[in-house]
């Protein structure tokens, strides 16, 4: 029986939630600790390297990581083989939502104000506890998705609803430089660090109530129908690594996350150091690419059943990856600094509402099948590879952009911002040409 649309807008605010947990530290992290020189904020975390090119913060990221390759993976297994009689899931996703958004606001909460190597190891343990806990959400959220929706169409439907969600919370962290400058108003705030840390906390308060609406919405007794997988973690493994498409899509799908990683990280640094605007505005460029991008959900949709998915991607990747190398740019064009701005943002809402639903029903489509194939449901699986990936490439993403900025994050001093965008699009390019080695079935 399909899945009534309340029950799936209920789902979908799931991702609502954990969508502006992980896109707070994508657009904020680096902002925050290693600001440029026109943002009325100190520098918490030293620019010293390691090896020569490797920031502090950049191998700060990485180590967040290191729990993940154990912990995805693990909790995947536990996830799929469950007998809880309330779920395979949703009991897992109930633990997790308060200690993500405990651990998401101290983030953002340094031991010390001035550049510190405390604050080094104080942001390498809370990181690692935030992933941890937010991982024990997401695992098995994302394992619901081809439970919930059977058929193909579900599926893109589902996605659809998913994507949208995904993309609002990329609007919601966003407007944290914006919330930031309300806070400070209001409260006379003396310090920018400060107003930050309201509008975050309570952005991460509000994403941790969005997580908690699936946990009522979904009853897995009422509307799934799985059974326990039985197959040892690394036969699960294993099976799943030999899945030659599924390789492939997270080939491309980590190229896309590390070259999208560093363009949100860099937007902030676009709209104050290249076209020296006001911080709150790279919150609209990015409110008007997601709304945009809405008008073309329903041409998606039709064109997925008509074109097929890989099609679909590819071309939405490679055109991407142009818009990208075009915000290397900024700044020189014969336009307005709003005009260069938005323009991206308008043309970018195209690709970007491909990419945001048809990953989802890609993978949904590639566990089923291997489920009727191996006679094992290894749903969390499949999602839990795609999510240590994803992060992974957040990850290469968030410390690339930190090694670049090595090479000026400051006006007039932009050479790595530039670089930035260079590499960012053309990793997504990248991406679209390993996904012509995709086999759609």
């Amino acid at each position: 029986m399909a899945l009534p649309l309340r029950r799936q807008i209920g789902y979908a605010f799931g991702m609502l939630g954990w969508s502006v947990m992980i896109n707070i530290i994508a657009v904020m992290l680096i902002y925050f600790y290693v600001p440029p020189s026109n943002s009325d904020m100190g520098q918490l975390i030293p620019q010293a390297t390691v090896l020569g090119i490797f920031t502090l913060l950049s191998l700060i990221a990485a180590s967040g990581r290191l729990v993940d390759a154990v912990s995805d993976p693990l909790l995947a297994w536990f996830s799929d083989r469950s007998r809880n009689p309330k779920g395979r899931r949703i009991p897992f996703m109930q633990v997790a939502i308060l200690p993500s958004v405990l651990f998401g606001m101290l983030i953002f909460v340094p031991l010390d104000y001035v550049e510190s190597y405390r604050n080094v190891w104080w942001l390498t343990g809370i990181q690692s506890a935030f992933y941890l806990s937010l991982t024990v959400y997401i695992i098995p959220y994302n394992a619901l998705l081809p439970e919930l929706a059977e058929s193909p169409e579900a599926k893109v439907r589902l996605s659809a609803w998913l994507s949208l969600a995904f993309v609002l919370g990329i609007i919601i962290s966003s407007q944290t430089p914006l919330l930031a400058d309300v806070m400070q108003a209001s409260f006379e705030l003396p310090n920018r660090h400060t107003a930050f840390q309201l509008a975050i906390g309570g952005l991460y308060v509000l994403g941790g109530l969005f997580m908690l609406i699936p946990v009522f919405s979904i009853d897995e007794s009422r509307d799934c129908s799985s059974q326990p997988a039985s197959a040892m973690l690394g036969v699960a493994l294993k099976q799943i690594l030999r899945n030659r498409n599924f390789l492939i899509f997270i080939a491309a799908d980590f190229s896309y996350f590390v070259a999208l990683t560093i363009i949100s990280g860099s937007m902030l640094y676009f709209v104050k150091v290249l076209l020296l605007l006001e911080e709150s505005v790279g919150g609209q460029v990015m409110g008007v690419m997601v709304i945009s991008s809405l008008l073309f959900y329903p041409p998606v949709i039709r064109m997925a059943d008509k074109m097929g998915k890989r099609r679909l991607v590819i071309w939405s990747l490679l055109a991407l990856g142009l818009l990208m190398l075009g915000l290397s740019f900024l700044g020189k064009m014969p336009l307005g600094p709003k005009v260069q701005i938005f323009s991206f943002a308008l043309l970018a809402a195209v690709p970007t509402a491909f990419l945001g639903i048809l990953p989802y029903a890609i993978i949904a489509d590639i566990s089923e099948r291997d489920g009727r194939e191996s006679g094992e449901q290894k749903e969390a699986m499949f999602f839990a590879v795609r999510n240590f990936s994803t992060k992974l490439g957040q990850t290469i993403g968030v410390m690339a952009f930190a090694i670049l900025t090595l090479w000026g994050k400051d006006p007039y001093h932009d050479l790595g911002i530039r670089l930035a965008a260079l590499f960012g699009g053309m990793l997504c390019i990248l991406a679209g040409l390993v996904f012509t080695r995709f086999r759609e079935q």
